[in-house]
């Protein structure tokens, strides 16, 4: 089994690389290399061997919440649980930092629902989890769907 770590930086081309293939599909919002450096500690992964093959991270936004973004799993490992270790990771994090309230934006609202996120109008979330939107190519019409779950701290 393969097991959730800290990202290191020297992961940080294969995890921009990872995040970017499926951004170039529409299936998630790209990353620049310099985010990724600026928010490694941010990044879990996990490995097979020296290749990274699935990477998600939790960004704290505030003292009461974090996004859990950036979550990515190489195709040819998919549908084996590795996402679904990578949110666990993540959820246990935001608990350990005493975050009440995580939430996510994105197109595939089911996996999310798996881990007790449920939807809600983008326009609920706080602005400051906007604070990147204008960077993004998709800005001001977000097609993305909004999750939060509220945690036991």
């Amino acid at each position: 089994m393969n097991q959730v770590e800290k990202a290191k930086i020297q992961d940080v081309p294969q995890i921009h690389r990872l995040i970017n293939y499926f951004a170039d599909r529409g299936e998630m919002l790209p990353r620049a290399l310099s985010e990724i450096y600026e928010n490694i500690r941010d990044y879990f992964v996990i490995r097979q061997g020296e290749q990274v093959i699935a990477c998600a991270a939790l960004h704290v936004c505030w003292s009461d919440l974090a996004e859990i973004k950036s979550v990515a799993v190489a195709e040819d490992s998919q549908k084996q649980g590795i996402g679904a270790h990578l949110i666990e990771a993540c959820l246990e994090e935001a608990k350990e930092l005493g975050i009440a309230t995580v939430f996510c934006l994105t197109y595939q609202p089911g996996f999310f629902e798996k881990f007790g996120l449920s939807q809600v109008d983008k326009m609920e979330l706080p602005r400051k989890v906007w604070t990147e939107c204008y960077r993004c190519p998709k800005f001001p019409d977000c097609d993305e769907v909004a999750l939060v779950r509220n945690l036991e701290v």
